[in-house]
């Protein structure tokens, strides 16, 4: 166990996957029960700081890449090179290059997008997936329609679709505006100097910037899909209720999909919860990820 479970030590080597190369970090057991961890926008595997270690002291074997397009990983140029399907494809063969059958997944922001998506899909695969501050993308339209404020706070998906102009503005100043999108929607004090420092080094990788905005792009190129299958995989949602860009009921409309879906929400917290609250966040992932299957 490390003494300081917000410091990532580590095993850390890059792995081939679907064409790129994936910058992944492993701590815990070999042997102990297989956990893969997503980031979402605009973070890496920085965003799992706080829980990489609890959860390996927990016996779990964690993997946390940086996803395709950020930090050390490889960064194709085309918007149709992250798409969901290749996304998921991406865990699924990390998986593989690993050596691990079946796992569980958990994931935040864009990765918790990825985690429903893998337990819809391959649910050979997916042991158990928790979802942190994201929705299933088949719930947004209809939640919508319902909640009008929710198109008013997705303002930015439809921005980022623009050419060359995000990029611009988020690399201002040092991307100064990066790091303000993250300040603004975050409780004061959620992110040192140290963090901003691992961040501006993780934006600053060629090409970093638009690899981050196309994942948005990709939407796009979304075939409309029926309706969904309920999810068999078990599920457990944890949602932190002053998000400034996802409203709190989005959690209730995933869970709606799962045949075997927990929520937990976290009143005080923001978009960032596993940030602002790793202790209670730890105790619902590791309860969660260590429970015998049913």
């Amino acid at each position: 166990m490390r003494d300081d479970p917000a410091v990532m030590p580590l095993r850390d080597r890059r792995v081939p996957v679907g064409g790129v190369e994936l910058q992944v970090v492993e701590e815990g057991p070999a042997d102990g029960p297989p956990v893969i961890l997503l980031h979402g926008f605009p973070e890496s595997r920085l965003a799992w700081r706080r829980q990489t270690g609890p959860l390996a002291a927990a016996g779990l074997r964690v993997v946390v890449p940086d996803q395709r397009g950020y930090g050390r990983s490889g960064k194709p140029g085309r918007i149709g090179d992250y798409t969901l399907d290749i996304l998921a494809g991406d865990v699924v063969g990390l998986a593989d290059a690993l050596g691990i059958g079946r796992f569980a997944v958990v994931g935040h922001d864009w990765g918790a997008i990825l985690a429903w998506h893998l337990a819809e899909r391959f649910p050979d695969r997916i042991e158990r997936a928790a979802v942190l501050n994201g929705p299933h993308l088949a719930t947004v339209r209809r939640h919508m329609l319902g909640h009008p404020s929710q198109g008013l706070k997705s303002w930015y998906v439809g921005f980022f679709q623009l050419p060359w102009l995000p990029e611009k503005l988020l690399r201002a100043r040092g991307f100064a505006g990066m790091r303000r999108l993250m300040e603004k929607t975050a409780r004061p004090g959620t992110f040192t100097a140290e963090d901003w420092a691992l961040y501006r080094d993780a934006w600053e990788q060629p090409g970093a910037a638009t690899a981050m905005l196309n994942w948005y792009r990709a939407l796009r190129r979304r075939s409309p899909s029926p309706a969904p299958e309920p999810i068999g995989v078990p599920m457990r949602v944890i949602w932190g209720d002053r998000d400034a860009a996802l409203d709190p009921g989005l959690a209730e409309a995933g869970a709606s999909l799962c045949g075997r879906c927990e929520v937990f929400h976290i009143p005080e917290a923001t978009h960032w919860v596993q940030h602002e609250e790793p202790e209670r966040v730890n105790r619902l992932l590791i309860d969660f990820l260590t429970r015998p299957p049913a």
